[in-house]
C-alpha cells in the first residue's frame, strides 16, 4: 500500500467513525422521543456533508436515520430521509451498484404501500438507476421492486416491474400463484400467455421463453405438454417456435388458425401487431401511432415515454392489468 493509499484509508476511517459517533446522538434523541429534533439535525448534518462533498457519510447518515424513523413509526420523517438518501446519490454520480439498489428496495419495503411518498420515492429511485441510459430503470431494481411486491401479494404490480427486468422465472413463479390464490382455473393459459406476448412486445425472447417454460412446468392445474389441453399454450407454444425463424407466412397461419383463442382478450392481436413488426417485418398500420390506451400500454411496456417519471408515478395504476 502506498503513502497516499494508506492516508486515503486513514481517512475514510476516521469519517466512518465520525458519521457511527453522530448517529449514536442521534439514535439517542429519537429513543427519547425527541423526534422533530432529531429529524431536523438529521437534515442539517445531510446538508453539511453535502456541501463537503462527502456524499456516502451523506446516504448512510440518512438511510440510517430513515430506518430509524420508520421503526419508530415517525412515517413523514423517514419518508423526507428517504428522499434525502435519493438525493445523494443524483448529485454524488456514483454507478448503479447490487448494494445501494438493495438499500434503496429496503426503504421502499417499508414505506405504507398505499402512501403517495411511495409511489413518488420509486418513480425517483428508477429514474437515477437508469444511469442517463434513457431506459425505464435498472432491471436489477425492477426484479428487487417485483420480489418485493410479490411478497405482499401485490401480483399486479409484481408483474409490472418483472416485466421490466431480465427475470423471467421469478415472473414464472410468481404468476403461478397469482393465478393459484386468485385467478379462475379456465384462465389459467390467460396469465402467461398475456406475459409472454409482452416480454416479446419488449424484444425480450429470452424471459418469454423462459416464463413460458417454467409456468407451464410448475402449474398445478396444467398437464404436461407441448401439446397442451389448452389451445391458447400451444398457440403461444407455437408462437415462440415461430419467432425464432421469422418466417412471416407461419407467423401469419398461426394467427389466423388460432383466432378463436385469441378473441378471448381483445388486448391479444394488438400485442400481436406488434410482434408481428419486431420479428416478422410487418409494415405498421398507416394509421401509424397507436391511440387510447393502447397507445399509454404500449408506450408504457416499451418505455419509450419521454417522461419515464411520470410513467413510474402511476405504478398503483399499472397498465398491465389482467381482466
Amino acid at each position: 500500500m502506498t503513502e497516499q493509499e494508506g492516508s486515503k484509508s486513514s481517512s475514510s476511517a476516521r469519517n466512518r467513525g465520525g458519521v457511527q459517533r453522530v448517529e449514536g446522538k442521534l439514535r439517542a434523541s429519537v429513543e427519547r422521543g425527541d423526534y422533530y429534533e432529531a429529524h431536523q439535525m438529521y437534515r442539517t448534518l445531510f446538508f453539511r456533508y453535502m456541501s463537503q462533498s462527502k456524499y456516502a457519510e451523506a446516504r448512510e447518515l440518512t438511510y440510517n436515520g430513515a430506518l430509524l424513523f420508520f421503526s419508530h413509526h415517525q412515517l413523514n420523517s423517514a419518508a423526507d430521509l428517504s428522499m434525502l438518501v435519493l438525493e445523494s446519490l443524483e448529485k454524488s454520480e456514483i454507478e448503479v451498484q447490487d448494494e445501494i439498489l438493495e438499500h434503496l428496495v429496503k426503504l421502499y419495503s417499508v414505506m405504507d404501500a398505499k402512501s403517495p411518498e411511495r409511489v413518488a420515492f420509486v418513480s425517483r429511485a428508477l429514474k437515477w438507476s437508469t444511469g442517463g441510459s434513457g431506459k425505464p430503470g435498472s432491471p436489477r431494481l425492477h426484479q428487487l421492486l417485483a420480489l418485493t411486491l410479490w411478497k405482499e401479494q401485490n401480483y399486479s404490480e409484481s408483474r409490472y416491474h418483472f416485466l421490466r427486468s431480465a427475470d423471467g422465472e421469478g415472473c414464472a413463479l410468481m404468476l403461478v400463484e397469482y393465478s393459484a390464490t386468485l385467478g379462475y382455473r379456465s384462465e389459467v393459459d390467460m396469465f402467461v400467455a398475456q406475459a409472454v406476448l409482452q416480454f416479446l412486445c419488449l424484444k425480450n425472447k429470452p424471459s418469454a421463453l423462459m416464463v413460458f417454460s417454467t409456468y407451464t412446468e410448475k402449474h398445478p392445474s396444467i398437464q404436461n405438454g407441448p401439446p397442451f389441453p389448452q389451445p391458447l399454450l400451444n398457440f403461444i407454444w407455437f408462437l415462440l417456435l415461430a419467432v425464432d425463424g421469422g418466417k412471416l407466412t407461419v407467423f401469419t397461419v398461426l394467427c389466423e388458425q388460432y383466432q378463436p383463442s385469441l378473441k378471448r382478450d381483445p388486448m391479444y392481436n394488438e400485442y400481436l401487431d406488434r410482434i408481428g413488426q419486431l420479428f416478422f417485418g410487418v409494415p405498421p398500420k398507416q394509421s401509424s401511432s397507436y391511440g387510447g390506451l393502447l397507445g399509454n400500454l404500449l408506450s408504457s411496456l416499451m418505455g419509450s415515454g419521454e417522461d419515464e417519471e411520470g410513467e413510474e408515478v402511476h405504478e398503483d395504476g399499472s397498465p398491465i392489468e389482467l381482466d
